[in-house]
């Protein structure tokens, strides 16, 4: 696929409070040749994220998290969501550094071998922020309970999953959280691999 040009005539923040918002001016080029009329478009920066699905291949088990998320409140969906380990990326971490800071922080649990997964762009129609998912090998012997941090107000229900179950959820439509749609389809096709990799 073809590099295109792209010609940015002005980039300005025009809001900085926890998260922030660029607004762009710019003219692409166009698939018939030439370049677009100018337009204008607003830009979500909340940073870059990483994730990471616990995975114990010994039990054969998977931790998802439970947790409120006021974006799906916004848009008038029920607001506590299945989801997987996530966090941003703060300076001087490492994604990898993320998917092991966070397990432990979301799920009370040490990760002892990461496989990256892939690196998707979450909505790039109205963010930059990128996300990088790994599949964490743990051991859920005494997984489950409620974790995350005091001073970020967060309130996490991690629980077990057997790897069996995993088609069924996605199927019953439970799971409406692209990460976490997107993490148990690659660990429903990744699973054997998995197994063989990692109970040598």
């Amino acid at each position: 696929m073809a590099s295109r040009n792209v010609d940015l005539i002005d980039r300005t923040t025009v809001f900085q409070g926890y998260f922030r918002i660029d607004q762009y001016k710019l003219r692409h080029e166009t698939f018939a040749g030439g370049m677009s009329e100018e337009i204008v478009r607003e830009v979500f920066e909340r940073g870059h994220a990483a994730a990471a699905l616990p995975y114990d291949p010994a039990r054969d088990e998977i931790v998802l998290l439970e947790q409120f998320r006021v974006g799906a409140l916004a848009a008038g969906r029920e607001p506590w969501l299945i989801e997987v380990v996530a966090g941003i990326i703060e300076d001087g971490e490492t994604a990898e550094d993320v998917a092991r800071r966070e397990t432990l922080e979301e799920a009370g649990l040490d990760v002892t071998d990461l496989e990256r997964a892939t690196s998707i762009l979450v909505s790039p129609g109205g963010t930059s922020e990128t996300l990088e998912l790994y599949c964490a090998r743990v051991d859920t012997t005494d997984a489950g309970g409620v974790f995350g941090l005091d001073d970020e107000v967060e309130d996490i229900r991690a629980f077990v999953l057997p790897g069996s179950e995993v088609e069924g959820l996605l199927a019953s439509g439970q799971v409406n959280n692209a990460t976490a749609v997107i993490a148990l389809q690659w660990f429903l096709l990744n699973r054997d691999r998995l197994q063989t990799l990692w109970n040598r």
